[in-house]
């Protein structure tokens, strides 16, 4: 395949995300292989692809991500896990409900738990839907469990 000059000099996306795009084609594709499998083989797969990923990150999002990862599991096991653009997900009936970004995926200064529009978090004509995360004590851990509880309704 060619490429012209203007599309290699396109700078619409950064880097890091035409990789989180071609992740997500790569998550298409691997659930796509496992339509025949049943309900509990795609969801036991689908949360070793979760592990997996988060079992790559460097240690302080790796940390985050594995605290994360069981808080949504214990506060919400209704929510299943699954990869969206290559983040540890949780989501409902598909449809993702709160996500995980670790702060080397954009080359942040600091990891992120957001929140879709599937989320139950409504507030009034504002709220947040992403939270800056540095590290967990157990205040912060109370606030997301709360969170979780809430968005996964």
């Amino acid at each position: 395949m060619t490429t012209s000059k203007s599309t290699e000099n396109y700078s619409g996306f950064t880097a890091e995300e035409r990789a989180a795009m071609k992740e997500h084609a790569r998550e298409e594709k691997k659930a796509a292989s496992r339509r025949g499998a049943s309900r509990a083989e795609k969801e036991a797969a689908a949360e070793q692809d979760v592990l997996a990923k988060i079992a790559e990150m460097q240690d302080a999002d790796r940390v985050l991500a594995e605290r994360i990862h069981k808080i949504v599991r214990e506060t919400a096991p209704e929510l299943a896990p699954k990869l969206w653009y290559g983040m540890p997900a949780y989501a409902r009936d598909g449809k993702v409900v709160c996500h995980f970004q670790s702060a080397e995926k954009f080359k942040s200064r600091y990891a992120t738990l957001g929140f879709s529009d599937q989320a139950a978090l409504d507030d009034g004509v504002m709220w947040p839907a992403a939270y800056a995360l540095t590290e967990l004590n157990a205040a912060a851990e109370e606030q997301i469990t709360a969170l979780v509880r809430k968005a996964a309704g």
